[in-house]
């Protein structure tokens, strides 16, 4: 089968089409066909090196699929099942991949192979971090950094119907209007406005109980002085780069913050919890509360231009991988 491969860190060039020899499924796990595989920010980061994987190694922690081999022992889905998964293993870029059937979930009906590849990643991270990192309340203001990225788009659309009252920034003005059509009440371009000046000034000064940042490095000191006393920072990517070192006193001076580093991982560590989470993802795109937008589509063999898009910041909503 065809395959992404790299075996050494560096940029979207180390990647490669290859053929390789995919295994019989191990006890425990599937084979699963891919119809759509998706394009995340963390598979740049296991690419770059900022996340080790030995190598060579594949790419990718998400797609979606059939069902078309068994390994000994599993009984919780069968040959012709429609799957996804977004926690791994790494391989997804790639025509199939073996995968621990107690990763994968059920696809409905009324969920495709490309919006499942689109979405579980993004989206499932957007029901952690809106329901369970800091649970978000009908009233509360919030900030969502990279609002018309690809878990901005979901999260943005979902707070406001949880309630809330969205403000999110971009880095362009060309994607304003995107965020505000998909959640946000308020958009700050933090590339040319004083964004921490103007969450404080929506907020009559108090700032807002939470702050998502996937940027990372830009972002850091602006969004800790973003937030009301007792507010949690919510630091779950590094776009611009890793955050630096820096005193944990910074916490208590700029009002006994809270701050975590949360990942997808370790809120869907159980089957029970995996399945929750995606059902609850499910759930608001069948219904209509959150839409799904694949704003790009690239060909298999071509990952690496789908990395060097991601990397301009030119992308808006969601990228997949067509096998």
């Amino acid at each position: 089968m065809k395959a992404i491969r790299f075996d050494r860190t560096g940029g979207p060039e180390v990647l490669k089409l290859e053929d390789i020899e995919l295994p019989p499924p191990a006890a425990g796990q599937v084979r699963v066909r891919h119809g759509a595989i998706g394009v995340n920010f963390i598979d740049t980061y296991h690419r770059s090196g900022l996340y080790q994987v030995p190598l060579p190694s594949g790419l990718g922690l998400e797609a979606a699929g059939t069902v078309e081999a068994l390994g000994e022992g599993v009984t919780s889905l069968k040959i012709g099942d429609r799957i996804g998964y977004c926690t791994g293993p790494i391989g997804a870029y790639a025509e199939a991949n073996n995968v621990p059937a107690g990763r994968a979930v059920k696809l409905p009906d009324g969920i495709s192979d490309e919006v499942a590849a689109a979405a579980m990643l993004k989206g499932m991270t957007a029901a952690y971090l809106l329901k369970r990192t800091y649970p978000v309340q009908r009233g509360q203001t919030i900030v969502f950094h990279s609002a018309a990225g690809g878990v901005g788009l979901i999260a943005c659309q979902w707070a406001k119907h949880l309630g809330a009252t969205v403000i999110g920034t971009v880095g362009s003005d060309d994607k304003v209007e995107l965020a505000k059509r998909n959640g946000c009440a308020h958009v700050l371009n933090t590339r040319t406005e004083d964004w921490v000046k103007r969450v404080r000034e929506i907020t009559g000064g108090e700032g807002v109980p939470v702050v998502y940042d996937s940027v990372g490095k830009e972002t850091w000191n602006g969004s800790l002085d973003c937030l009301a006393v007792r507010g949690m920072m919510v630091s779950f990517g590094n776009s611009s780069g890793a955050v630096p070192p820096f005193e944990p006193a910074i916490l208590s001076a700029k009002g006994s913050l809270y701050l975590t580093r949360p990942t997808l991982f370790h809120y869907t560590r159980t089957r029970e919890e995996l399945q929750q989470t995606a059902n609850e993802l499910f759930a608001v795109i069948e219904s209509g509360a959150v839409k799904l937008s694949i704003n790009q589509r690239f060909k298999l063999a071509d990952a690496r231009a789908a990395h060097e898009a991601l990397h301009s910041r030119a992308t808006t909503g969601a990228t997949v991988l067509l096998p």
